[in-house]
């Protein structure tokens, strides 16, 4: 199984992942050419894509979902409520390319098993996925305003984890963002703060989880020193050993190979 995570931020997110012969973006939320250079980047042709998988409809996540889908012909995933609310955005998509999934039950993708669960954001139906194939397993948990007992049961036993590490409180709180976009975000369906992301990896890594990349970081509300920083300082204050990397808003992360 490969991984990479090609952007990741409030300005778009995309990553992609490979196993077997599937090969998977999950959400698409830059300008197309944008995403088609970097996967060719990574050595990935766009026309070799199997799928697109939504995470929720806000346009960060979904930009370039129907030009790619209309383009290469991709299949494009998501739940019903999502295709709903996302439509006025990607656009008419071709009807052999649009695959619902139901949040909370698993499905293939070739060889790939793909669970899609339920996360807590200011999106219609919103989810985070893991993926499993061969004995290997990635999660992806982003947009999410809490870590609920759900969500850790979702993520555990991973071999690699994308959680967000969105903002640091501080620096959200004496920013020059509005009241209420400030309250957004520090609520319940908002972001995940570096601190959160700190005891939530803790909390996985009790459960198992010994590699993780920080993801989905604010530009005006954070950096990657600091979110970096602060979950090791939390990790270390209780004698937890992770292995943890960064996802860059602009450009592609490394790739991460689980064989």
């Amino acid at each position: 199984m490969l991984f990479s995570p090609l952007f990741s931020g409030s300005s778009g997110n995309c990553s992609f992942l490979e196993a077997g012969k599937a090969r998977v973006l999950v959400d698409a939320g830059l300008a197309g050419k944008q995403i088609e250079a970097a996967l060719r980047a990574i050595n990935v042709e766009p026309g070799t894509l199997s799928a697109i998988l939504v995470t929720h409809e806000h346009i960060d996540h979904v930009r370039a979902v129907g030009v790619l889908s209309r383009r290469y012909k991709v299949p494009v995933y998501a739940n019903a409520a999502c295709f709903t609310q996302m439509e006025r955005s990607i656009g008419e998509l071709l009807p052999s390319c649009c695959r619902i999934f139901e949040t909370g039950c698993d499905f293939y993708i070739g060889e790939l098993n793909v669970t899609p669960f339920k996360i807590s954001h200011d999106a219609v139906e919103p989810v985070g996925y893991t993926f499993s194939h061969k004995g290997r397993s990635v999660g992806l948990l982003t947009d999410t305003g809490r870590m609920y007992e759900h969500l850790y049961d979702a993520v555990s036993g991973l071999d690699l984890l994308l959680l967000e590490a969105n903002h640091d409180i501080d620096m959200l709180n004496s920013g020059p963002y509005p009241e209420a976009l400030k309250k957004r975000i520090l609520s319940s369906k908002g972001h995940l703060s570096n601190e959160a992301a700190g005891k939530t990896l803790l909390r996985l890594y009790e459960r198992g989880l010994r590699h993780a990349v920080l993801g989905h970081l604010s530009a005006q509300n954070n950096d990657e020193t600091l979110a970096m920083s602060t979950v090791e300082e939390i990790l270390k204050s209780e004698g937890a050993s992770m292995r943890l990397a960064l996802a860059h808003r602009d450009r592609p992360c490394a790739v991460f190979h689980l064989e």
